[in-house]
């Protein structure tokens, strides 16, 4: 699914740090060997319609690396 992030990102709160991530492994093969976390937020995204809604988002973000990986979870 297409979308952008429009704004800032809020609430930003860490679920998981390197080992407790399960994908750490492809991580690291895709895009380095670093410290992975995996953290959740609060936005406004623009989806592929157009339409603007607030979501809660989840994404993997690297050491020297930045954000990857921005998927949508729920609708709030």
């Amino acid at each position: 699914m297409y979308f952008k992030v429009i704004g800032e990102i809020t609430e930003a709160e860490t679920i998981a740090v390197g080992h407790g991530i399960k994908n750490l492994n492809r991580l690291q093969k895709i895009y380095g060997k670093t410290t992975w976390r995996k953290i959740k937020g609060k936005c406004r995204v623009k989806l592929k319609d157009g339409t603007v809604v607030n979501a809660e988002v989840h994404w993997y973000e690297g050491h020297g690396i930045g954000k990857k990986e921005i998927k949508i979870k729920r609708y709030l």
